[in-house]
């Protein structure tokens, strides 16, 4: 967002490679970064996940940098076969959430379809050496040959960062799990898959609490599922939760321990001007965040990002439409299943503004102050330091200007499905296929 004191947004760095030809193992599927913002997660559909570090140098200098280094990448899930309903379970990680932090150790919970795993990355730059019963290669001693005791000494060694499995929180799932949140008293998480909700406990892997379950007695009565959940930022006792059929609860867990009977019930009455074949998919929300205070939330639903206030049920207070240009299309849309595709969205630091992706590998900004918006492209045209985002326009008919693009020429096989933003600093990461853009405000 450019002019009147707002930020303009310029290129910091990409990770990955910037050539043609992208595995299906290597498109990113969730990016994260932790409570201070000096860590960055990825995961991807191979599993794998990559934890970045923010540079020192760049962090300290002035005026500050976002440059981000791999600290760490470790395999977190493996392909798995499900006998009971001969199903592969795929390795792709859904999504990532990083524990605040309690020592020098980082925690963070991936997930895949099934399986949530409770990661811990330490850091490690002393060995002992010296045992008594071991060798420096970890065989024992043959004990008849120990014959003086020795005291074992630490010895300085190369940096070594390493990922290891805490916790697996496995065989609570029916169907797949497409959210995981972390509770603000830091001991328990949800997972919300399709149609049931669970509560963990961190230190507890082999039980968990059944909050929410929507499945109806006869399956064919279904009529909506759960898209996304959350837990209020604040408030350990609340979480919201949205669906298929464009509607967002907020529980309460002290009223009942099944939260069947919602607190409050956020929906926008539909306009019936727009009623359409395709108004159902399109008002299915595919993602749901509170804001940082915790009074607001914001919804994606397929052509919008709508502002709730937590006060008030009836409608949001604001809504920016993403790409509304694609009502149009909505049926070649359908026909390619690009209709289907889960836009994430998030906040920034205070709270003042938006970010969602789009297609062509646009991405959206929206200034909750000055109610400017912005439409910028990550793209390897502009992948040179403090490169400054040109703000793009879509050309909808009649004359297209120098600098605008036909919706006709949009590439609907490049979107931006997943973004995020530091917690205090205008540095902004967004996954485009298997490539990762940093942007910051201009220096």
């Amino acid at each position: 967002m450019a002019g009147n004191g707002e930020i303009q947004w310029c290129f910091s760095q990409v990770k990955g490679t910037l050539d043609d030809d992208v595995t299906e193992a290597d498109i990113i599927s969730c990016v994260e970064f932790n409570h201070d913002g000096d860590l960055l997660a990825t995961g991807d559909k191979g599993g794998r996940v990559v934890i970045f570090q923010r540079d020192p140098v760049s962090k300290n200098c002035i005026p500050r940098r976002g440059e981000y280094n791999v600290y760490s990448t470790f395999q977190s899930h493996e392909p798995e076969f499900d006998y009971l309903k001969s199903l592969e379970i795929e390795e792709k990680i859904n999504k990532i959430r990083w524990l605040k932090r309690k020592n020098q150790a980082h925690f963070l919970l991936s997930t895949n379809d099934k399986t949530i795993k409770l990661w811990k990355v330490s850091e490690r730059d002393k060995r002992v050496e010296g045992y008594n019963t071991k060798e420096e290669n970890g065989q024992m001693r043959d004990p008849s040959c120990i014959t003086a005791l020795r005291v074992p000494v630490i010895k300085p060694m190369e940096l070594m960062v390493e990922a290891s499995p805490r916790r697996i929180f496995a065989n609570a799932h029916t169907y797949h799990i497409n959210s995981i949140s972390v509770n603000s008293d830091q001991e328990t998480y949800l997972s919300a898959d399709d149609l049931r909700i669970n509560l963990w406990h961190l230190e507890i892997t082999d039980q968990s609490f059944n909050i929410v379950d929507i499945k109806p007695t006869n399956m064919e009565e279904l009529t909506e599922v759960i898209t996304a959940a959350e837990f209020h930022p604040k408030e350990c006792n609340l979480f919201v939760y949205s669906s298929s059929k464009g509607t967002i609860r907020l529980c309460d867990m002290r009223a009942a321990a099944l939260c069947d009977r919602h607190s409050k019930l956020f929906e926008e009455p539909e306009d019936p001007t727009n009623r359409s074949f395709f108004s159902e998919i399109i008002s299915s929300i595919s993602d749901v965040k509170l804001s940082n205070t915790g009074r607001y939330m914001i919804s994606r639903d397929y052509l919008s990002v709508k502002v709730w206030d937590l006060h008030m049920e009836t409608k949001p207070i604001e809504s920016y439409p993403v790409h509304e240009y694609l009502r149009s299309k909505l049926c070649s849309l359908y026909e390619n299943d690009c209709i289907f595709d889960k836009f994430e969205c998030c906040w920034n630091g205070t709270d003042t503004a938006i970010m969602t992706g789009s297609y062509n590998n646009f991405f959206r900004m929206f200034d909750r102050t000055t109610r400017r918006d912005a439409t910028l492209e990550a793209s390897r045209d502009i992948a040179k330091p403090k490169t400054l985002l040109k703000p793009r326009k879509v050309c909808t008919g009649g004359k297209r200007k120098k600098d605008e693009i036909s919706v006709d020429c949009l590439d609907f096989n490049k979107k931006i499905l997943h973004t995020a933003w530091h917690p205090s600093e205008n540095i902004i990461a967004v996954a485009a296929t298997n490539n990762l853009f940093l942007f910051q405000d201009k220096f």
